[in-house]
């Protein structure tokens, strides 16, 4: 049974006056389901979106406007029930409610799409995806692609064409044997795990048991970590020195390189409480994230991990889209493995890098927030996942203000902003400007060539 919900002519204005755009998407209710369908693949095999359809396009005096035009009994949409159901007869990956609203013409169908695990082919059969407000097509070498991307293939699982004792005859497997399985012979173990086929090292066996994966798999098995002296985008005039390139074994590259990054932060000062201070973020934060980037990664994208250090904030980029089901907004609540040989095979190590499985990324913000320090920022491009830790506090920018005249006599500006993260000179004014209105601090006495700064407010 379909949901049927009233709504106010004030949220109907709202809706019809929404952006089409890469997440939503009006259309007629005159639309022939198979042209829709066009619409529910591409949302379907991107990010997930909305549609409403029911809400026509008209030229107004004011150019294109649109209106609310529903379906006059909720039955006449059962043509495109049909096509939910053909293409997920489950119904797990849809969700539809007709909406009515005070003084408009009929029943709109607003229609939720998630995106989901399988690749959805439209009623033609051809898959398309959501790019800005457009449904584009894809090509046969694009669609596997895309198999990739949603984590239903596994690049973990191609053969590698070297020999056998790359894996067989490593020093990397003959000490993780003795240490988790003495009695395993490293052929008949390695065969069983599916990571040694026809007598051939798969991608997976690879990264996990070969000595020098780089040599075998260039650009897609190392981290490059870039250190940018600066708090604005990575330019090269700010980069400092080389950037420098961590390879290994993924049990071993997960934790040089995050003894690598603490190092380097170790050595970047920031204005605080006290004056300059070290910056420090938590090492489980640190951890976690890097082992999700190299675990979880598209390995069939050519590209490295990187790890970019700047003044105020740590990313470290993934390449490949988030997979199957995940996206921005589930990625803490929800679990997928690309690479589900690789999770699995690198969690029996000695001291494994990913012990809770699946927990990482909440192990990371709870870290984050024990420092009072925001969460950890996702967002996702063509070239992969990007993670950002930032050391901004979660303290309002008032509060930091006053603890650090608890320690100094006066701030300035400037030093605010460092200690805030506001960018804006103005938007700090206006912080002073409260703090003064509450009676917490006053500006100190102008001294000639000296900038303007302020104090906590003294008794006269």
């Amino acid at each position: 049974m379909v949901e049927m919900t009233n709504i106010t002519s004030v949220e109907r204005d709202r809706l019809v006056l929404l952006h089409e755009g890469h997440f939503f998407d009006f259309k007629s209710k005159e639309i022939s389901p198979a042209s829709l369908s066009k619409t529910i693949s591409a949302f379907a095999n991107s990010s997930g979106g909305e549609v409403l359809i029911g809400v026509d396009e008209v030229e107004g005096l004011s150019g294109g406007e649109r209106q609310w035009n529903g379906f006059v009994e909720p039955e006449q949409a059962n043509g495109i029930f049909q096509v939910l159901h053909d293409l997920d007869p489950v119904g797990s990956n849809f969700v539809a409610q007709f909406l009515s609203a005070e003084g408009a013409k009929g029943f709109v169908l607003h229609l939720m799409v998630e995106k989901t695990q399988s690749v959805v082919r439209s009623t033609s059969g051809k898959v398309y995806v959501r790019r800005g407000a457009q449904n584009l097509p894809l090509s046969e070498d694009a669609i596997k692609r895309l198999h990739y991307d949603k984590g239903i293939i596994s690049y973990e699982d191609e053969l590698v064409n070297v020999v056998h004792k790359e894996i067989t005859n490593s020093e990397m497997v003959i000490e993780f044997l003795l240490n988790t399985i003495p009695t395993g012979e490293p052929p008949e173990w390695l065969e069983k795990q599916k990571v040694l086929l026809s007598g051939r090292p798969t991608v997976a066996g690879i990264l996990l048991f070969s000595d020098s994966p780089q040599s075998t798999l260039p650009k897609r098995s190392a981290v490059k970590i870039l250190r940018y002296q600066t708090k604005d985008d990575a330019e090269r005039d700010y980069l400092v020195g080389t950037p420098e390139t961590i390879e290994g074994p993924v049990y071993s590259l997960v934790f040089d390189t995050v003894a690598r990054v603490r190092e380097i932060i170790e050595g970047i000062e920031k204005v605080g409480a006290r004056g300059m201070e070290k910056i420090s973020y938590p090492e489980e934060a640190l951890h976690e994230l890097v082992t999700n980037a190299i675990l979880h990664r598209d390995y069939s994208v050519a590209a490295d991990v990187q790890v970019r250090i700047f003044d105020n904030r740590v990313e470290i980029e993934s390449p490949g889209k988030l997979p199957g089901h995940v996206t921005l907004l589930n990625i803490a609540k929800t679990q997928f493995a690309r690479n589900p040989k690789l999770v699995r095979l690198v969690n029996k190590f000695e001291n494994p890098p990913n012990k809770d499985v699946g927990e990482g990324i909440n192990t990371a913000f709870e870290a984050m927030e024990k420092l009072r320090l925001k969460k950890p920022e996702f967002s996702e491009s063509d070239a992969g996942l990007l993670v950002t830790l930032r050391h901004e506090s979660l303290a309002s920018p008032e509060q930091l203000v006053m603890e650090y005249l608890k320690s100094n006599d006066e701030i300035t500006n400037q030093q605010a902003r460092e200690i805030s993260g506001i960018k804006s000179e103005n938007t700090m004014k206006n912080v002073f400007y409260r703090l003064r209105g509450a009676g917490q601090i006053e500006q100190t006495p102008k001294v000639p060539g000296k900038k303007y700064s302020w104090r906590l407010k003294t008794d006269n």
